[in-house]
């Protein structure tokens, strides 16, 4: 399995706490990019730390976690390598995976379930790129 990097802000800093249970759980290595308290703290100085990882190679996979979602998954996405998806059910999950080859998935804490959560999890890592017609799509994504 690849090495995930992990961030959110505050509001999903309780929900990263949980998902490193699981990723240990599930023998699944991955790096803390911060937030490392429920201190009000923001979603770009962290989702740009996970970005430049994947950017440069040194990590392929990505858990991101704020309020809604969207702030951390807007700023995961300026970075040219990441395709992050917002995700708060399996099916979205899986989609994201199957269809845009994601390789972030973004969770909003504030919409979702710790039980829900690790659903959306499970659908994210469990889910192959279909390729095909969706390969011309994603590769049209980067502007650069």
């Amino acid at each position: 399995m690849k090495r995930f990097g992990l961030c959110s802000d505050h509001a999903g800093f309780a929900l990263k706490e949980e998902v490193k249970k699981i990723l240990t759980d599930l023998g699944i290595e991955y790096q803390d990019f911060g937030t490392y308290s429920e201190e009000r703290a923001d979603y770009p100085d962290f989702a740009h730390k996970l970005g430049e990882a994947i950017d440069s190679g040194e990590l392929e996979w990505g858990i991101a976690i704020c309020g809604s979602g969207n702030g951390i998954s807007m700023a995961l996405n300026k970075h040219p390598h990441v395709r992050a998806a917002l995700s708060w059910n399996e099916e979205i999950a899986a989609l994201g995976r199957a269809h845009n080859n994601a390789n972030v998935l973004s969770l909003p804490a504030r919409f979702v379930s710790l039980d829900e959560a690790k659903k959306i999890i499970m659908a994210f890592l469990s889910t192959d790129f279909e390729g095909g017609r969706h390969e011309a799509r994603v590769a049209k994504i980067p502007l650069c």
